[in-house]
């Protein structure tokens, strides 16, 4: 198969775009592919990998970017790019949504938002729908709805021998329940169907208190949390206050902790659901109120665009020891720059009604998945992000679970990835042989056929 025989569009070194489609979310990476297809339907996958094979180049797939550890791109070898794949297909009345792999969620919720539908999904609007859906996919929604994972229904798959499948709960089941958390170890999706849920406005934002009250702060989240209803969805970060509107001038530059909520229920209780969260305080900010939900979604974009320097460490945790808010006040109290937080996303509520063996993804004993993102916009402060992750995450390794979010892991080793699926490893790797023998795929957190 020669390079002409590539469909969609071929960018290699020397075409003037070239850096531009190589960049990711993170700029800490810097790979250098040999050819780029941007890929527009699933044909353009299909050839993609036949090329592949046929002169033995490593492979990646490229998604909205996001990916931590930049393995959507791969040195010298070809990424198959789904960005061109932006499809997206409603129908209100079965309340279910076909996307291609290439959108991003604020394209998703632009389209989802005007027939009164959510999907629930992640935080940021920028990420893409691929790597968060086969991570996982936790989100402002999860509480009430579950994970992306738990509202998917069907996925259109090609697999390394350029076969393209249908996987859903009656065809491909094995593949199906190895997509739900798997990573892009089994195929190239190209396709995912959801079922939506009726979600339009919402009573959300963030909520802040002083540095000095974070443990207090920390134990009454838990607590109050712990019994609230799967409406109420909030993480705890801590963070610096960006010195820029909205935040007003007296909170600028300030270590901060906070909450940011999501209520979904009916908007007439919302005072009533947040008083006691009102009145537990004071609060230095208050920016909860009514809004769409896209806004939420949205709500990080700009303080968050593509091209900064990530770090991220991960863990989970099935409950906060004072030792664990002891370690978080620590480090989370000493954030080397207003770009650099640490969130503890909540795992519960309708997560928690789906069993561990029932998809890949294998945490749902867990209370809370945290991250730890060192985040710089100068390379010249990666190693400072970097050892202020890695203290933080290893200060806290003690009182977690073992394992991480998939989607936040870097280049952690194998061990990590095993970890993560704990006992649903070794069913995924009987799906990876069956599917991907020779590990074609495994430019991602690898899953090795035996």
């Amino acid at each position: 198969m020669s390079l002409q025989e590539l469909t969609g569009q071929v960018i290699g070194p020397s075409d003037t775009n070239y850096d531009e489609a190589r960049a990711v979310y993170n700029a800490m990476i810097d790979k250098k592919p040999a050819i780029i297809v941007v890929c527009e339907n699933t044909q353009d996958v299909v050839n993609a990998i036949n090329y592949s094979v046929k002169n033995k180049l490593e492979v990646s797939i490229r998604g909205g970017g996001h990916n931590g550890a930049g393995l959507g791109v791969v040195d010298n070898g070809l990424v198959i790019d789904l960005s061109g794949m932006k499809t997206i297909s409603i129908d209100p009345d079965t309340k279910t949504a076909v996307i291609g792999a290439g959108n991003l969620l604020r394209e998703i919720d632009a389209v989802t938002h005007e027939y009164g539908l959510a999907l629930p999904s992640g935080i940021f609007g920028t990420t893409g729908i691929s790597g968060l859906t086969l991570g996982g996919g936790l989100g402002y929604l999860s509480r009430k709805a579950g994970l992306t994972i738990d509202n998917l229904l069907e996925c259109e798959v090609v697999l390394a021998n350029g076969d393209t499948v249908i996987a859903n709960k009656d065809s491909h089941s094995d593949l199906f329940w190895a997509l739900r958390g798997g990573g892009g170890n089994f195929g190239v999706v190209t396709s995912f169907k959801f079922k939506l849920i009726e979600v339009k406005k919402v009573y959300a934002g963030p909520m802040f208190w002083p540095l000095e009250q974070a443990k207090e702060a920390m134990r009454f989240y838990d607590e109050f949390t712990k019994n609230a209803s799967k409406e109420l969805y909030g993480f705890f970060a801590f963070l610096i206050v960006p010195p820029a509107d909205p935040f007003p001038e007296n909170l600028w530059n300030k270590n901060v902790c906070g909450v940011v909520w999501n209520y979904t229920g009916p908007i007439e209780k919302a005072a009533e659901v947040f008083k006691p969260i009102r009145e537990f305080g004071p609060h230095i900010l208050d920016f909860v109120g009514e809004m769409p939900m896209p806004v939420l979604n949205g709500m990080f974009d700009a303080l968050y665009p593509p091209g900064l320097n990530w770090y991220w460490r991960a863990h989970y945790f099935k409950d906060l020891p004072d030792e664990a808010i002891e370690v978080n006040v620590k480090y989370g109290g000493n954030i080397p720059n207003f770009h650099s937080t640490t969130h503890l996303y909540p795992i519960d509520g309708a997560v928690h009604d789906v069993a561990n063996s029932e998809t890949a993804w294998a945490n749902r004993d867990a209370r809370w998945a945290q991250v730890i993102a060192g985040i710089d916009p100068d390379p010249a402060n990666s190693k400072m992000i970097t050892d202020w992750s890695k203290k933080y995450h290893d200060d806290l390794s003690p009182f977690a679970m073992g394992g991480g979010y998939i989607n936040f892991l870097m280049n952690e080793g194998q061990e990590r990835v095993m970890a993560a699926y704990k006992s649903n490893y070794d069913r995924l790797v009987e799906v990876k042989t069956k599917y991907d023998p020779s590990n074609f795929f495994h430019i991602n957190q690898n899953i090795k056929p035996i």
